[in-house]
């Protein structure tokens, strides 16, 4: 295996796990938490509670698309303040995600896997990718 396939491999992985996990904080704002839950917890830590709504839609379908390779490289960078402002609430309750009321690592971890999946691009198995960053797709 040639060290360009190796790293298209890895791309893909990094955004298969990624969509996976997106499509998870989407269904838990819906199955676990409900969208008004999740509406009263955004008014609780400061963000307008119908922000929940599109957050919602955001990370589900931009986990759908990333697990797809739809256009990877930019739903990564549009999910990234989602994950960034996740962080932000966070931060006052340590760096364990583990804490009463989840910690920051988990979130910064994310924000970062999103930063590096539009670093490295698409990966293999894609439906539609866009080239950017010096033409490299």
């Amino acid at each position: 295996m040639s060290v360009n396939t190796q790293q298209q491999w890895g791309a893909t992985l990094l955004r298969w796990s990624l969509g996976i996990m997106w499509m998870s904080h989407a269904l838990l704002k819906l199955l676990v938490f409900t969208l008004p839950g999740t509406a009263q917890f955004f008014a609780s830590v400061g963000f307008p509670g119908w922000m929940a709504y599109p957050v919602f839609t955001v990370e589900l379908l931009g986990g759908m698309a990333l697990l797809l390779g739809i256009y990877a490289r930019q739903v990564s960078l549009l999910l990234l303040p989602v994950m960034l402002a996740a962080a932000w609430v966070h931060l006052g309750n340590g760096w364990v995600h583990t804490s009463p009321g989840g910690g920051w690592e988990y979130p910064v971890f994310l924000s970062v896997a999103s930063l590096v999946q539009w670093l490295v691009g698409d990966g293999a198995l894609t439906l539609r990718s866009r080239t950017t960053m010096g033409g490299a797709a």
